[in-house]
């Protein structure tokens, strides 16, 4: 082995670290919090904390960063808690997204949608109604 050789050991920890940090950026960008705002350290440490884990701003950066850490089952659980989704999933490479972001995921992708269907009407002037709903069909099956 030498110094660029890394153990399967640790080659395993950076992969759960990279596979957490995905899944927490993928609920903090679609999963708003109590508030109406998206979740900062702030909300995310009160939160944990009411589920009895006290997450602190160290820990929480390095597993946003995809930092390697030792990163508590309590941890976990009560990110989990904070974002009512199912433990597991921060653990599961591939799998089942919670429910909770698929619709989010699907209500983004409609506005992005109708963001477009707009801006394409605008662009292209007064077009005839048949021709706007052609264009919109195709927009909607893309």
């Amino acid at each position: 082995m030498n110094d660029l050789d890394v153990s399967r050991e640790r080659s395993d920890g950076i992969r759960r670290a990279e596979i957490l940090a995905r899944k927490v950026g993928l609920l903090l960008d679609v999963i708003m919090s109590p508030a109406g705002k998206p979740y900062d350290y702030p909300t995310i440490r009160d939160a944990t904390q009411a589920y009895g884990y006290f997450l602190s701003r160290t820990r929480w950066s390095l597993l946003k960063a995809g930092k390697e850490q030792y990163v508590p089952d309590e941890a976990l659980v009560a990110i989990a808690r904070v974002f009512d989704v199912d433990p597991e999933y921060f653990l599961q490479e591939g799998g089942k997204l919670p429910e909770q972001v698929e619709v989010e995921l699907e209500l983004l992708r409609n506005l992005r949608r109708a963001e477009v269907r707009n801006f394409a009407a605008r662009a292209l002037g007064p077009v005839d109604p048949d021709t706007l709903h052609a264009i919109a069909k195709i927009l909607d099956e893309a």
